[in-house]
């Protein structure tokens, strides 16, 4: 019996069971399953494997909906079973089959309540992203506390760095997000496994190229940010350790992405709680017993994040779970790979050139001396933990949308961005009033001096509350890159997180040229940026109801 044929009595089921057919799945006037990614197939496809039913559907089923959804998985997925419980094999004719454990680690977002299902998606997320902002706050507590402050004023300035290839990086994997979701959401299984092997072997060559670049680059990027000469050396051999080791931090980001894409959150948090307690242990042992400087405690954060990578490998290598990772299979399929560079690139490069333009504004804080540096620093820190649930509840909305999109659940993804940016903004609010009273004592677990903690907490309460309006662009833009469109958020992104903010730089610089009027240029891109997106996003999804061409028939 072939796909269609199986479609076909699943349909009559429906009839004979319960009174109706069911509706075909919403397909673009190109055939392909609306908004979900290049060379998706459609599901009622005619296959030449020739799947077997497993029978009728005995699941209770609450509403129409999910009885369609019930039902259709039974004939596109769980008929698709091995002779054997294995991983993904291939038959004669290469084609591959699936084996879904009946008890799977994946988290269908396309029914059920959906503020849970984002807090379910998002609660794990932010522990994980907790303990991994620890491995360089460690860095920095340690250093601060134990080496001195032109250390800590070199963690601290050399972070637009690092992030200028993190982030690239971290928006490639968004884009790798995406394309699995979306197919996790269409059923198309094959085409999933095909998108993992294809993340996997771009993580590899996207390491070598970035750890080759970062070692011969860091001397330049720092004489580029006029660090001073006080700082440069500690700055020079943090960066070089930092870029030799960072094939461990993005393997573990893409392997943890492709584990969010299909809802699972949870064992990417476990492995990261057990690599940061490590490296907090060897922040200690090689910086205070060894005492290897500031060099220890770049040995630490790269040793700790291969941990997790190998760990996050194993774990892909070892499931039975539908995104399972095959070695011998690992391959670049180009029509995923361009799709993943369609949605990923635009989100790396907004992402890299916004870190860039932070490579000025640290040049600006730089001319008030170490002192501000190490201020800045401590804030910068101290905003990453603040930044948290921001982050977490835009990758849970783009886990969301593209999931629902790939489904054909275009007003669902819409209600899911809506409730996501909601409990973002709200969050950041509460944080926000906390941190305004307790500034001071939190720049303080950073040094003991008197001068730092007070430009540290100058800049805390005055860009803290301006933190909602950031929620808003980062919530609204994983709500557009899980829809597939990456480049409008890139250019509201751009034009205000680097143009704006730019342009007031140069005004405030030459006119009121104070510590405290510099930092403000964050906040001053923020708010332009959240206007931007919310009038595009309003007039374009939910007032105008774009149709790209992912959407024409849904």
């Amino acid at each position: 019996m072939t796909d269609a044929e199986t479609k076909n009595d699943a349909q009559a089921t429906g009839r004979a069971e319960y009174g109706h057919a069911l509706s075909p799945i919403p397909r673009s006037a190109e055939g392909a399953v609306s908004e979900a990614p290049e060379n998706v197939s459609a599901p009622d496809t005619p296959d030449a494997g020739g799947y077997m039913p497993r029978g009728s559907v005995t699941d209770e089923l609450t509403s129409d909906e999910e009885l369609a959804d019930e039902l259709m998985e039974d004939a596109l997925i769980d008929d698709m079973l091995p002779a054997d419980e294995a991983a993904p094999k291939k038959d004669a004719a290469g084609k591959k089959h699936f084996k879904r454990k009946k008890k799977s680690s994946t988290v269908d977002m396309t029914s059920g309540f959906i503020p849970k299902l984002l807090l379910m998606f998002a609660v794990p997320l932010i522990f994980g992203n907790l303990f991994q902002l620890l491995y360089n706050t460690v860095d920095t507590l340690v250093v601060g506390n134990f080496v001195g402050k032109e250390a800590l004023a070199a963690v601290g300035s050399t972070s637009p760095i690092i992030n200028i290839v993190v982030f690239f990086f971290n928006g490639v994997s968004i884009g790798a997000g995406v394309v699995i979701g979306q197919y996790f959401g269409a059923k198309e299984l094959e085409k999933l496994h095909d998108a993992v092997e294809t993340t996997i072997a771009m993580t590899f060559v996207f390491g070598i190229i970035f750890t080759a670049l970062g070692v011969a680059g860091t001397p330049f990027m720092l004489r580029f940010m006029a660090t001073p000469d006080d700082v440069m050396g500690p700055a020079d051999t943090y960066l070089k350790i930092y870029f030799a080791g960072v094939m461990g931090l993005l393997v573990y980001n893409m392997g943890s992405g492709i584990l969010r894409a299909v809802g699972d959150t949870q064992r990417p948090l476990m492995f990261l709680v057990l690599s940061s307690l490590l490296n907090i242990v060897l922040d200690l042992l090689f910086v205070i017993v060894f005492r290897l400087g500031i060099a220890g405690a770049a040995y630490a954060t790269i040793i700790s994040q291969f941990i997790s990578a190998i760990l996050v490998m194993a774990l892909l290598t070892a499931t039975r779970d539908i995104y399972y990772f095959s070695w011998k299979d690992m391959h670049i399929d180009p029509g995923i790979f361009r799709r993943i560079l369609e949605i990923g690139l635009p989100a790396g490069f907004q992402s890299m050139i916004t870190s860039f333009s932070n490579v000025f504004v640290q040049s600006y804080i730089n001319s008030f001396g170490s002192s501000s540096m190490a201020g800045w620093s401590c804030y910068n820190k101290i905003d990453q933990y603040i930044f948290l649930p921001i982050q977490s509840m835009a990758h849970s909305s783009t886990a969301f949308v593209s999931q629902n999109i790939g489904a054909g659940k275009v007003d669902r993804a819409n209600k899911g961005s809506v409730a996501a940016l909601a409990m973002s903004v709200s969050l950041t609010v509460l944080i926000g009033i906390v941190i305004i009273v307790v500034a001071p004592q939190a720049v303080g677990l950073f040094t003991t001096d008197e001068s730092v903690i007070e430009f540290g907490t100058l800049f805390l309460r005055t860009n803290v509350f301006f933190m909602n309006f950031n929620a808003v662009n980062h919530v609204l833009a994983g709500a557009l890159r899980g829809r597939g469109n990456s480049k409008a958020p890139m250019i509201c992104m751009l034009a205000n997180f680097v143009v704006v903010r730019q342009i007031y730089l140069f005004i405030i610089s030459h006119t009121i040229n104070t510590p405290g009027t510099i930092g403000f240029g964050y906040p001053v891109g923020w708010v332009c940026c959240s206007i931007s997106e919310v009038l595009y996003f309003y007039f374009a999804y939910i007032r105008g109801k774009r149709l790209n061409r992912r959407e024409e028939n849904v």
